[in-house]
């Protein structure tokens, strides 16, 4: 009988089946998200931070590209107003993402919903869309999977970011793991190009990111993100629905 007392709530349940997929499918990605949480923990302790600073901020924050487009601001004294909308342009993808999770999760209290959003990251969101592309497909097993990839995605990340923290001044520089980073998130970016509209929007992403070069303090990187962002906005408003919908 449903219990009444736990309407609303995340089922914590980690013997379920779909909890050790979800952690499985992204074990499965640990590679990449280890490297690029490598490059993120060595960035930030060769910031300025401090060790005890930058542990904080990988636990509170835990958001990767928000810390290495704010780092740089950061270290220059840049005003606080711009770190933190620096940080805010390049996390708006995740409105879109909330975007798509609203009918999976809007019947969560908000301290549940809260609790997703912090666990939330790229990957989570791609693993769940393709294990479950429709709301009403398979409810019971949605929250648990979620847990799972969602989970496993925050420990490979903090693990490998405090051993980036900690091990920044043995790590070399010649191992080159800002390429390797990088390659992890193209990979991880290629994933999330999954029909018409979103290769448009990359494409017009990377077109404004070539043109605002020049801008200081990589802003050229918020560009980049803004203009993805109302290209996608535009285009689900004014694309046909068959056009936008169109695979690769």
């Amino acid at each position: 009988m449903h219990d009444p007392s736990t309407a609303g709530r995340i089922p914590w349940d980690w013997r379920h089946a779909e909890f050790r997929r979800g952690a499985l499918d992204m074990a499965s990605l640990s590679l990449g998200v280890g490297a690029w949480a490598l490059v993120t923990g060595v960035a930030m302790a060769k910031s300025g931070l401090g060790p005890w600073l930058a542990l904080m901020m990988s636990f509170v924050v835990y958001a990767g590209s928000a810390q290495l487009a704010t780092l740089p601001l950061l270290a220059t004294g840049t005003p606080m107003w711009v770190v933190f909308a620096a940080g805010f342009c390049v996390n708006l993808r995740f409105v879109i993402f909330s975007a798509q999770w609203r009918p999976y999760f809007a019947h969560l209290r908000r301290t549940d919903r809260l609790l997703c959003g912090y666990l939330a990251g790229d990957m989570s969101y791609v693993l769940f869309m393709k294990r479950f592309p429709l709301p009403e497909e398979d409810v019971p097993a949605q929250m648990p999977y979620f847990l799972g990839a969602s989970i496993c995605n925050w420990v490979i990340w903090q693990a490998l970011s405090v051993v980036g923290i900690v091990l920044a001044d043995v790590i070399p520089t010649r191992w080159g793991l800002g390429f390797a980073g990088t390659m992890a998130l193209l990979g991880m970016t290629y994933s999330l190009v999954s029909d018409a509209s979103t290769r448009v929007a990359a494409v017009v992403a990377a077109m404004a990111a070539l043109a605002a070069y020049a801008l200081p303090l990589k802003l050229n990187i918020v560009v980049a993100i803004v203009a993805a962002v109302l290209c996608s906005f535009w285009l689900e408003k004014k694309a046909p629905q068959s056009w936008r919908e169109a695979s690769p």
